[in-house]
């Protein structure tokens, strides 16, 4: 009979990217989250065409609002 894997101490997920230390996993998702990460890492960077036409300066809607000439339009 095989042993089955030992599983770090629970609550305790350094070695998992994306995991947060403070629940407990479990093989499967352990192994879901470590696949994630692998595909991501082989995945290539996405390349974005500049934007044409957008607005100078700082984005406009950074807090919710259109700012416009010193005034706030909320959508």
């Amino acid at each position: 009979m095989t042993e089955a894997p030992t599983m770090p101490e629970p609550g305790l997920n350094p070695d998992v990217p994306g995991a947060r230390p403070d629940r407990v996993l479990t093989a499967v998702e352990r192994a879901a989250l470590m696949e994630a990460e692998a595909r991501r890492l082989a995945a290539a960077p996405v390349e974005l065409a500049p934007e044409d036409g957008g607005p100078r300066g700082p984005e406009p809607t950074r807090y919710g609002d259109w700012e416009k000439k010193g005034l706030a339009i909320d959508f």
